[in-house]
Protein backbone atom coordinates (compact mmCIF):
# COMPACT_ATOMS: atom_id res chain seq x y z
CA UNK A 1 0.00 0.00 0.00
CA UNK A 2 2.74 2.26 0.85
CA UNK A 3 4.67 1.59 -2.64
CA UNK A 4 0.95 2.56 -4.41
CA UNK A 5 0.83 6.18 -2.26
CA UNK A 6 4.49 6.94 -2.89
CA UNK A 7 4.02 5.97 -6.74
CA UNK A 8 0.98 7.59 -7.16
CA UNK A 9 2.62 10.88 -4.69
CA UNK A 10 5.66 11.05 -7.13
CA UNK A 11 3.23 11.04 -10.37
CA UNK A 12 1.22 13.49 -8.69
CA UNK A 13 4.48 15.98 -7.85
CA UNK A 14 6.30 15.25 -11.34
CA UNK A 15 3.08 17.26 -12.64
CA UNK A 16 2.74 19.54 -10.64
CA UNK A 17 6.38 20.64 -10.51
CA UNK A 18 6.22 20.60 -13.99
CA UNK A 19 3.05 23.29 -13.86
CA UNK A 20 4.63 25.35 -11.62
CA UNK A 21 1.94 25.20 -9.10
CA UNK A 22 1.95 26.70 -5.65
CA UNK A 23 3.05 24.91 -2.46
CA UNK A 24 -0.89 24.48 -1.38
CA UNK A 25 -1.27 21.99 -3.91
CA UNK A 26 2.21 19.66 -2.36
CA UNK A 27 0.25 20.65 0.92
CA UNK A 28 -2.47 19.04 -0.17
CA UNK A 29 -1.71 15.84 -1.62
CA UNK A 30 0.62 15.69 1.50
CA UNK A 31 -3.01 15.17 3.19
CA UNK A 32 -4.08 12.94 0.50
CA UNK A 33 -1.49 10.25 1.56
CA UNK A 34 -1.96 11.11 5.49
CA UNK A 35 -5.68 10.22 4.78
CA UNK A 36 -5.18 7.17 3.06
CA UNK A 37 -2.46 5.93 6.05
CA UNK A 38 -4.95 6.44 8.54
CA UNK A 39 -7.27 4.37 6.56
CA UNK A 40 -4.71 1.52 6.09
CA UNK A 41 -3.70 1.70 10.10
CA UNK A 42 -7.64 2.92 11.62
CA UNK A 43 -9.99 1.67 9.95
CA UNK A 44 -12.67 -0.78 11.10
CA UNK A 45 -12.28 -3.44 8.00
CA UNK A 46 -10.01 -4.32 5.44
CA UNK A 47 -10.22 -2.37 2.32
CA UNK A 48 -9.76 -2.90 -1.26
CA UNK A 49 -7.47 -0.60 -2.14
CA UNK A 50 -7.87 -0.58 -6.07
CA UNK A 51 -11.72 0.15 -5.77
CA UNK A 52 -10.79 2.71 -3.20
CA UNK A 53 -8.92 4.53 -5.36
CA UNK A 54 -11.36 4.22 -8.40
CA UNK A 55 -13.72 6.12 -5.80
CA UNK A 56 -11.21 8.54 -5.36
CA UNK A 57 -10.47 9.52 -8.88
CA UNK A 58 -14.37 9.21 -9.66
CA UNK A 59 -15.02 12.14 -6.87
CA UNK A 60 -12.68 14.02 -8.21
CA UNK A 61 -13.81 14.39 -11.60
CA UNK A 62 -17.46 14.37 -9.86
CA UNK A 63 -16.52 17.45 -8.19
CA UNK A 64 -16.31 19.19 -11.45
CA UNK A 65 -20.18 19.03 -12.93
CA UNK A 66 -22.66 16.20 -12.58
CA UNK A 67 -21.89 14.70 -16.18
CA UNK A 68 -17.95 14.11 -16.00
CA UNK A 69 -16.94 10.61 -14.68
CA UNK A 70 -14.62 7.93 -14.33
CA UNK A 71 -15.14 3.85 -15.52
CA UNK A 72 -13.07 1.39 -14.71
CA UNK A 73 -11.77 -1.14 -17.39
CA UNK A 74 -14.18 -3.39 -16.51
CA UNK A 75 -17.29 -0.90 -16.81
CA UNK A 76 -15.93 1.15 -19.59
CA UNK A 77 -15.78 -2.74 -21.55
CA UNK A 78 -19.16 -2.98 -20.49
CA UNK A 79 -20.46 0.51 -21.99
CA UNK A 80 -19.03 -0.22 -25.35
CA UNK A 81 -20.19 -3.73 -25.73
CA UNK A 82 -22.83 -4.06 -28.50
CA UNK A 83 -25.58 -6.11 -26.74
CA UNK A 84 -27.74 -6.53 -29.89
CA UNK A 85 -31.12 -6.78 -28.32
CA UNK A 86 -29.40 -8.73 -25.22
CA UNK A 87 -29.60 -6.24 -22.88
CA UNK A 88 -32.76 -3.78 -22.18
CA UNK A 89 -33.50 -0.40 -20.93
CA UNK A 90 -35.82 2.28 -19.25
CA UNK A 91 -35.65 5.12 -21.21
CA UNK A 92 -34.54 7.63 -19.17
CA UNK A 93 -31.94 10.41 -19.73
CA UNK A 94 -29.80 10.40 -16.19
CA UNK A 95 -27.55 12.83 -14.67
CA UNK A 96 -26.04 13.10 -10.79
CA UNK A 97 -27.05 15.70 -8.44
CA UNK A 98 -26.15 16.00 -4.83
CA UNK A 99 -25.12 11.80 -4.66
CA UNK A 100 -28.18 10.48 -6.10
CA UNK A 101 -29.42 10.14 -10.00
CA UNK A 102 -31.49 12.50 -11.21
CA UNK A 103 -33.91 11.97 -13.85
CA UNK A 104 -32.93 14.28 -16.49
CA UNK A 105 -36.15 13.07 -18.92
CA UNK A 106 -38.25 10.30 -19.49
CA UNK A 107 -38.01 9.68 -22.69
CA UNK A 108 -42.06 8.95 -24.38
CA UNK A 109 -43.41 5.84 -25.09
CA UNK A 110 -40.73 4.00 -23.06
CA UNK A 111 -40.97 1.53 -19.62
CA UNK A 112 -39.98 4.55 -17.23
CA UNK A 113 -42.55 7.29 -18.93
CA UNK A 114 -45.22 4.47 -19.07
CA UNK A 115 -44.62 3.55 -15.22
CA UNK A 116 -44.94 7.56 -14.23
CA UNK A 117 -41.16 8.06 -13.64
CA UNK A 118 -40.94 12.36 -14.42
CA UNK A 119 -38.70 15.22 -15.18
CA UNK A 120 -36.51 15.66 -12.04
CA UNK A 121 -37.58 12.81 -9.84
CA UNK A 122 -34.21 11.66 -8.27
CA UNK A 123 -33.23 8.13 -8.17
CA UNK A 124 -32.46 6.81 -4.40
CA UNK A 125 -32.79 3.40 -4.90
CA UNK A 126 -32.36 0.65 -7.64
CA UNK A 127 -33.76 -2.58 -6.52
CA UNK A 128 -32.15 -3.00 -3.01
CA UNK A 129 -29.07 -0.61 -4.05
CA UNK A 130 -28.80 2.75 -2.32
CA UNK A 131 -27.61 5.07 -5.09
CA UNK A 132 -25.77 6.94 -2.10
CA UNK A 133 -21.61 6.91 -2.78
CA UNK A 134 -22.05 5.06 -6.59
CA UNK A 135 -21.40 6.76 -9.48
CA UNK A 136 -23.45 7.63 -12.52
CA UNK A 137 -21.75 4.49 -14.50
CA UNK A 138 -22.12 2.25 -11.98
CA UNK A 139 -25.59 3.19 -11.69
CA UNK A 140 -26.38 2.76 -15.25
CA UNK A 141 -24.83 -0.59 -14.56
CA UNK A 142 -27.57 -1.32 -12.08
CA UNK A 143 -30.64 -0.81 -14.18
CA UNK A 144 -29.44 -2.61 -17.47
CA UNK A 145 -30.69 -6.25 -17.62
CA UNK A 146 -31.96 -8.62 -19.96
CA UNK A 147 -35.03 -7.23 -22.17
CA UNK A 148 -38.32 -9.18 -20.13
CA UNK A 149 -37.03 -8.53 -16.74
CA UNK A 150 -38.10 -6.38 -14.23
CA UNK A 151 -36.26 -3.41 -12.01
CA UNK A 152 -37.61 -1.61 -8.68
CA UNK A 153 -36.86 2.42 -8.71
CA UNK A 154 -37.18 4.15 -5.01
CA UNK A 155 -37.47 7.98 -6.28
CA UNK A 156 -37.95 11.24 -4.05
CA UNK A 157 -40.16 13.87 -5.83
CA UNK A 158 -40.52 17.51 -5.67
CA UNK A 159 -43.58 18.28 -3.08
CA UNK A 160 -44.05 14.52 -2.41
CA UNK A 161 -43.15 13.77 0.96
CA UNK A 162 -43.01 10.08 1.04
CA UNK A 163 -40.54 7.85 -1.61
CA UNK A 164 -42.57 6.86 -4.76
CA UNK A 165 -41.52 3.02 -6.13
CA UNK A 166 -42.02 2.09 -9.75
CA UNK A 167 -41.89 -1.39 -10.77
CA UNK A 168 -40.69 -1.62 -14.39
CA UNK A 169 -39.87 -3.73 -17.02
CA UNK A 170 -37.06 -3.79 -19.16
CA UNK A 171 -37.32 -3.60 -23.21
CA UNK A 172 -35.42 -2.64 -26.34
CA UNK A 173 -35.33 1.32 -26.72
CA UNK A 174 -36.65 2.11 -29.70
CA UNK A 175 -37.63 5.91 -30.60
CA UNK A 176 -39.17 7.33 -33.42
CA UNK A 177 -37.71 10.85 -32.76
CA UNK A 178 -40.83 12.80 -34.89
CA UNK A 179 -44.07 12.46 -34.53
CA UNK A 180 -46.94 15.19 -36.18
CA UNK A 181 -50.55 15.74 -36.59
CA UNK A 182 -52.47 19.07 -37.72
CA UNK A 183 -54.70 20.12 -34.93
CA UNK A 184 -57.29 23.15 -34.53
CA UNK A 185 -60.76 23.96 -34.71
CA UNK A 186 -60.32 24.54 -37.94
CA UNK A 187 -57.31 22.05 -38.20
CA UNK A 188 -55.20 24.96 -39.44
CA UNK A 189 -52.05 24.04 -37.26
CA UNK A 190 -49.34 22.09 -37.96
CA UNK A 191 -48.19 20.18 -34.68
CA UNK A 192 -44.74 18.61 -35.01
CA UNK A 193 -43.10 16.56 -31.81
CA UNK A 194 -39.79 16.01 -31.54
CA UNK A 195 -38.79 13.44 -29.29
CA UNK A 196 -35.08 13.63 -29.33
CA UNK A 197 -32.05 14.70 -31.75
CA UNK A 198 -31.51 11.50 -33.88
CA UNK A 199 -29.62 11.13 -36.55
CA UNK A 200 -31.78 11.11 -39.62
CA UNK A 201 -33.84 13.39 -37.20
CA UNK A 202 -34.15 16.73 -39.58
CA UNK A 203 -34.91 14.58 -42.37
CA UNK A 204 -38.19 13.43 -41.09
CA UNK A 205 -38.55 16.47 -40.07
CA UNK A 206 -38.10 18.51 -43.08
CA UNK A 207 -40.41 15.70 -44.89
CA UNK A 208 -43.47 16.88 -42.56
CA UNK A 209 -42.55 20.19 -42.86
CA UNK A 210 -42.93 20.02 -46.64
CA UNK A 211 -46.01 18.08 -46.08
CA UNK A 212 -47.74 20.60 -43.85
CA UNK A 213 -47.08 23.44 -46.24
CA UNK A 214 -48.77 22.21 -49.53
CA UNK A 215 -51.87 22.35 -47.07
CA UNK A 216 -52.77 26.05 -47.65
CA UNK A 217 -54.92 25.87 -44.29
CA UNK A 218 -51.75 26.16 -42.31
CA UNK A 219 -50.96 29.22 -40.40
CA UNK A 220 -48.72 28.52 -37.82
CA UNK A 221 -47.10 25.23 -36.05
CA UNK A 222 -46.30 24.06 -32.49
CA UNK A 223 -43.37 22.49 -32.16
CA UNK A 224 -43.39 20.31 -28.92
CA UNK A 225 -40.02 19.85 -27.12
CA UNK A 226 -40.95 18.58 -24.13
CA UNK A 227 -39.52 15.68 -22.19
CA UNK A 228 -36.82 15.81 -25.56
CA UNK A 229 -33.36 14.87 -23.50
CA UNK A 230 -31.54 16.41 -26.48
CA UNK A 231 -29.30 13.96 -29.26
CA UNK A 232 -26.86 15.52 -31.93
CA UNK A 233 -26.15 18.83 -31.79
CA UNK A 234 -25.83 18.49 -35.73
CA UNK A 235 -29.46 18.16 -35.77
CA UNK A 236 -30.59 21.12 -33.83
CA UNK A 237 -28.72 22.82 -35.92
CA UNK A 238 -30.03 21.47 -39.06
CA UNK A 239 -33.67 22.12 -37.41
CA UNK A 240 -33.40 25.30 -35.91
CA UNK A 241 -31.35 26.92 -39.60
CA UNK A 242 -35.31 25.40 -41.37
CA UNK A 243 -36.71 28.63 -39.28
CA UNK A 244 -34.15 31.27 -39.73
CA UNK A 245 -33.07 33.19 -42.18
CA UNK A 246 -29.20 34.12 -41.01
CA UNK A 247 -27.84 34.76 -37.84
CA UNK A 248 -26.13 32.42 -35.24
CA UNK A 249 -27.52 28.99 -33.92
CA UNK A 250 -25.43 28.42 -31.22
CA UNK A 251 -21.60 29.22 -30.17
CA UNK A 252 -19.70 26.27 -27.93
CA UNK A 253 -16.29 27.64 -26.16
CA UNK A 254 -13.82 25.33 -24.51
CA UNK A 255 -10.14 25.62 -23.21
CA UNK A 256 -9.22 24.06 -26.66
CA UNK A 257 -9.33 26.03 -29.56
CA UNK A 258 -10.77 23.40 -31.77
CA UNK A 259 -13.90 23.02 -29.44
CA UNK A 260 -14.19 27.32 -29.57
CA UNK A 261 -16.60 27.34 -32.59
CA UNK A 262 -20.20 29.14 -33.77
CA UNK A 263 -22.49 27.76 -35.88
CA UNK A 264 -24.95 30.07 -38.33
CA UNK A 265 -28.29 29.52 -40.09
CA UNK A 266 -28.23 29.63 -44.24
CA UNK A 267 -30.47 31.70 -45.71
CA UNK A 268 -34.11 30.41 -46.23
CA UNK A 269 -36.94 30.11 -43.14
CA UNK A 270 -38.71 27.03 -45.03
CA UNK A 271 -42.22 28.15 -43.08
CA UNK A 272 -41.79 31.77 -44.71
CA UNK A 273 -41.98 32.91 -41.58
CA UNK A 274 -45.39 31.35 -40.15
CA UNK A 275 -46.12 31.88 -36.22
CA UNK A 276 -44.52 29.19 -34.24
CA UNK A 277 -44.90 28.08 -30.68
CA UNK A 278 -42.42 25.73 -29.02
CA UNK A 279 -43.42 23.75 -25.88
CA UNK A 280 -40.86 22.73 -23.14
CA UNK A 281 -40.97 21.65 -19.61
CA UNK A 282 -37.70 20.47 -17.33
CA UNK A 283 -37.41 17.67 -19.77
CA UNK A 284 -36.04 19.41 -22.31
CA UNK A 285 -32.50 19.17 -22.42
CA UNK A 286 -29.53 20.06 -24.54
CA UNK A 287 -29.99 20.16 -27.88
CA UNK A 288 -33.25 20.99 -27.16
CA UNK A 289 -32.49 23.85 -25.05
CA UNK A 290 -30.09 24.99 -27.82
CA UNK A 291 -33.16 25.21 -30.45
CA UNK A 292 -35.88 26.93 -28.15
CA UNK A 293 -33.03 28.80 -26.54
CA UNK A 294 -32.35 30.23 -30.28
CA UNK A 295 -35.61 30.99 -31.90
CA UNK A 296 -36.35 32.92 -28.52
CA UNK A 297 -33.13 35.19 -28.95
CA UNK A 298 -34.12 35.89 -32.37
CA UNK A 299 -37.50 36.49 -31.98
CA UNK A 300 -38.81 33.89 -34.05
CA UNK A 301 -40.94 31.76 -31.83
CA UNK A 302 -43.01 32.20 -28.79
CA UNK A 303 -41.39 29.09 -26.24
CA UNK A 304 -44.21 28.34 -23.59
CA UNK A 305 -44.30 26.25 -20.42
CA UNK A 306 -41.79 25.53 -18.11
CA UNK A 307 -38.30 26.11 -17.44
CA UNK A 308 -36.15 23.42 -19.23
CA UNK A 309 -33.55 21.41 -17.30
CA UNK A 310 -30.42 23.19 -18.02
CA UNK A 311 -27.77 20.88 -19.72
CA UNK A 312 -25.92 22.64 -21.89
CA UNK A 313 -22.06 20.74 -21.88
CA UNK A 314 -20.79 19.26 -24.40
CA UNK A 315 -18.96 15.49 -23.35
CA UNK A 316 -16.00 13.69 -24.26
CA UNK A 317 -15.50 9.79 -23.33
CA UNK A 318 -11.44 9.84 -23.71
CA UNK A 319 -9.95 6.09 -23.33
CA UNK A 320 -7.20 5.74 -20.01
CA UNK A 321 -4.07 3.99 -20.54
CA UNK A 322 -5.20 1.07 -17.71
CA UNK A 323 -8.03 0.50 -19.95
CA UNK A 324 -11.03 2.81 -18.66
CA UNK A 325 -12.33 5.87 -19.86
CA UNK A 326 -13.39 9.15 -18.46
CA UNK A 327 -16.29 10.90 -19.55
CA UNK A 328 -14.98 14.61 -18.92
CA UNK A 329 -17.04 18.22 -20.09
CA UNK A 330 -15.01 19.91 -22.39
CA UNK A 331 -17.61 22.83 -24.17
CA UNK A 332 -20.38 24.43 -23.21
CA UNK A 333 -23.18 26.25 -25.45
CA UNK A 334 -24.14 29.48 -25.81
CA UNK A 335 -27.15 30.98 -27.32
CA UNK A 336 -26.70 33.74 -29.77
CA UNK A 337 -27.51 36.15 -26.67
CA UNK A 338 -23.89 35.05 -25.24
CA UNK A 339 -26.27 33.55 -22.27
CA UNK A 340 -25.16 29.49 -21.30
CA UNK A 341 -27.75 27.59 -20.81
CA UNK A 342 -25.90 25.30 -18.58
CA UNK A 343 -27.54 25.05 -15.20
CA UNK A 344 -29.82 27.87 -16.00
CA UNK A 345 -31.94 26.43 -19.30
CA UNK A 346 -34.17 28.21 -21.37
CA UNK A 347 -37.20 30.60 -19.76
CA UNK A 348 -40.47 30.32 -21.32
CA UNK A 349 -42.03 33.75 -23.05
CA UNK A 350 -45.31 32.65 -21.14
CA UNK A 351 -44.88 29.96 -17.97
CA UNK A 352 -47.44 27.59 -18.15
CA UNK A 353 -47.10 24.84 -15.51
CA UNK A 354 -47.71 20.90 -16.01
CA UNK A 355 -51.12 20.31 -14.59
CA UNK A 356 -52.00 16.33 -13.19
CA UNK A 357 -50.00 13.88 -11.80
CA UNK A 358 -49.65 12.14 -15.28
CA UNK A 359 -47.82 13.66 -18.22
CA UNK A 360 -49.26 12.67 -21.38
CA UNK A 361 -48.79 14.63 -24.24
CA UNK A 362 -51.68 16.04 -26.54
CA UNK A 363 -54.05 14.19 -24.13
CA UNK A 364 -57.40 16.48 -23.92
CA UNK A 365 -55.76 17.17 -20.27
CA UNK A 366 -53.04 18.80 -22.11
CA UNK A 367 -53.04 22.25 -20.28
CA UNK A 368 -49.93 23.83 -21.83
CA UNK A 369 -51.09 22.59 -25.63
CA UNK A 370 -54.09 24.07 -25.34
CA UNK A 371 -53.12 27.40 -23.44
CA UNK A 372 -50.70 26.92 -27.05
CA UNK A 373 -54.00 26.86 -29.01
CA UNK A 374 -56.35 28.86 -27.63
CA UNK A 375 -53.44 31.54 -28.62
CA UNK A 376 -53.88 30.83 -32.15
CA UNK A 377 -57.19 31.18 -31.59
CA UNK A 378 -57.21 34.27 -30.04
Amino acid sequence: MKKNIFLILLFLNLNIASSHSSNELYDKIDLFGEVIQNIETDYVDDVDQSKMMDSAINGVLQSLDPYSAYMSPELFKEMQTDTRGEFGGLGIEIGMEAGVVKVISPIDDTPAAKAGIKAGDYIVKIGDDQVQGKSLMEAVKLMRGPVGTSIKLTVRRKNVKKPLEFKIIRKIIEIKSVNSEILGEEKNLGYIRLKSFNENSDKQFLKIVKEFEKNSKIKGYILDLRNNPGGLLTQAINITDFFLDDGEIVSTKGRRASETRKFFAKKGDQIKGKPIIVLINNGSASASEIFAGALKDHKRAIILGENSYGKGSVQSIIPLRNGGGMRLTISKYYLPSGNSISEVGVTPDIIVEEKGDEFKINSKNDNQLNYALKLFNS
